[in-house]
């Protein structure tokens, strides 16, 4: 069974370049392989990563709007 979104998104994917499939492709890889009685379950890494983001973030530090765009930016090919 399908939810409503995730049928949505599919029909979408369907139109992505092919090395961006494969990488949606990975990443579902990685969250099936985390899933562990229906309860997804992070790597170390992953949570060093969550911890390092709280700690920056209790910090006040976060990306400006300029590094937010370059990064979208980077990533849709512009």
């Amino acid at each position: 069974m399908k939810t409503k979104k995730l049928t949505e998104i599919l029909e979408r994917v369907e139109a992505w370049p092919p090395h961006i499939q494969d990488e949606l492709a990975e990443f579902a890889l990685e969250l099936d392989a985390g899933l562990k009685d229906g309860e997804y379950q992070p790597t170390p890494e992953e949570l060093a990563s969550i911890d390092r983001g709280l700690r920056v973030a209790a910090e006040g530090r976060f990306a400006s709007e300029q590094q937010v765009e370059a990064v979208f930016a980077k990533f849709h090919g512009k």
